[in-house]
């Protein structure tokens, strides 16, 4: 990592060089555990392009710089210990600002290669995922508990706890069968020459509960021309949906929606959802398909690769959850700094800023919160269920809480930004402005910051953070307005 210069400090010009330090965090580089995953050029132009923005903005011509006191960009991580560190880039007083992971289960990310990779308990999970499957910058997956419900997740052919119906597995060692983890453990499925259904499918070990949303999903990579993939969790939460494996079309759906991700190299994650309706233990199926109806058909050695299948509770497919004998639970991603962190807050007046990259929506999630170490003071910004950003103060002063709350959006970047100071306080979104006028007087020193949740664990963003902000002074509407235009 040497010879990396970064765009830090307290100006626009100000930086660091790393020839001596090995990386861009002089301070920590030589501790134990200390993780840095890209390439040094490739780390040093996303740094220093997201700083950038964060440290000036142009208005009316005008350069003014913004003087962050915590800047997060996620980069670099410590892995000693099952709870972990999450560096920032900048703060003042330098040092004291370094977020605390915990997590006390393994998690699965898509790393710096382009590949599913597990990381250990409270190492955070740095995901290089685009949308379009393709290996991006690192931003932050933060993610609420989940359960994989499907035992033996990725021995398909297993007899139990799988049923096969009329089909055949082949599994190889050549690179057709290279899975999204980067190994050779996909599995082959093809149909087989009787008229009927052709799936596998499983019944998990406990029982899908009536008024629970389940999501179903698995990886799949076309082999053949003509097939669909069919996923039939009807019986169980109400829902079934279709995936063409020539035109990625999803058809046939039932249940409260169906998608797909990309993750390169022919791989996407298929995913259904509903709601059950009763409480029962029966299967979920997943099946191939000639088209794009549930029904029977005389099969002729057609096939696609499968890995990785999975159930949870939830409307959203999280990262996949390998399991072998028994179910698996990841933990919370809980994410908070708190204590001398204080001197980086706008204890009166201030600014904070998130970048996120939204792909899930329709779920009430946060993405930024600074508090008094409790809930009497708080300064929060976070995504509806209805697909718009709220932010809210809440203090001793005001009857309930002040809340701004922006236009509905859809998936892709957001660029946040809230200023408040009694009196004068505005959201901007993605450079649009909205402001309100409520007055409020905080009760106690701000202290605590959490990342992509409620104070511990509770509405996580279940998606993904490409950087973070904090001012000590309240910027300007055209301030923010320039801090958040895409």
């Amino acid at each position: 990592m040497s010879g990396a210069v970064f765009t830090l400090g307290n100006s626009v010009s100000g930086s660091l060089s790393l020839g001596s330090a090995l990386s861009k965090f002089g301070r920590v580089a030589g501790q134990a555990g200390f993780t840095i995953e890209q390439e040094e050029e490739t780390l040093n132009n996303t740094v220093t392009s997201r700083y950038a923005g964060l440290a000036a903005v142009t208005v009316s011509g005008v350069t003014s710089v913004l003087n962050p006191s915590l800047v997060l960009i996620p980069s670099a991580y410590n892995t000693s210990g099952s709870t972990g560190i999450l560096y920032s880039l900048h703060s003042k007083p330098n040092g004291v600002a370094d977020f605390v992971v915990t997590r006390a289960t393994e998690g699965t990310r898509f790393n710096s290669v382009g590949k599913i990779s597990t990381v250990g308990s409270g190492d955070a999970r740095l995901d290089y995922l685009t949308s379009g499957g393709t290996v991006g910058p690192p931003a932050l997956l933060v993610e609420p508990s989940g359960t994989n419900l499907f035992l033996r997740s990725n021995e398909l052919n297993i007899g139990a706890p799988w049923t096969q119906d009329n089909i055949s597995f082949t599994t190889g060692s050549t690179s057709a069968f290279t899975s999204p983890d980067g190994t050779t453990n996909a599995f082959l499925l093809a149909d087989t020459s009787g008229s009927t259904r052709h799936r596998i499918s499983q019944q998990p070990t406990t029982s899908f509960v009536s008024g629970t949303t389940y999501t179903v999903s698995i990886f799949v990579k076309k082999n053949s021309s003509s097939r669909f993939l069919l996923i039939n969790s009807n019986t169980a939460f109400g829902a079934r949906a279709v995936l063409s494996l020539d035109t990625l079309a999803i058809t046939n759906i039932n249940g409260t929606g169906a998608s797909i991700d990309n993750y390169g190299n022919g791989w996407y994650r298929f995913s259904v959802r509903g709601t059950a309706t009763s409480t029962q233990a029966t299967s979920v199926f997943i099946q191939m398909q000639n088209d794009a109806t549930d029904v029977t058909y005389i099969g002729d050695g057609s096939s696609f690769y499968l890995y990785g299948a999975q159930v949870e509770t939830g409307s959203i497919a999280t990262s996949y959850i390998p399991t072998t004998a028994a179910a698996v639970t990841r933990n919370a991603d809980v994410i908070n700094l708190s204590g001398a962190v204080s001197g980086c807050i706008g204890q009166t007046e201030g600014t904070i800023y998130a970048e996120v990259d939204v792909r899930n929506l329709g779920v009430e999630t946060y993405f930024i919160r600074i508090d008094d170490g409790a809930s009497t003071n708080i300064v929060s910004l976070r995504k509806l269920n209805t697909n718009s950003v709220r932010s809210a103060i809440t203090a001793p002063t005001t009857s309930g809480t002040i809340n701004i709350s922006s236009a509905t959006f859809t998936a892709g970047i957001l660029k946040i930004a809230f200023a408040y100071k009694s009196g004068e306080i505005a959201l901007c979104v993605n450079g649009a402005n909205l402001t309100a006028n409520g007055t409020f007087t905080f009760g106690a020193s701000f202290n605590r910051v959490s990342v992509g949740s409620n104070i511990t664990a509770g509405s996580e963003l279940n998606d993904r953070i490409r950087s973070l902000a904090i001012y000590t002074t309240r910027l300007t509407n055209a301030e923010i307005q320039s801090l958040t235009t895409i």
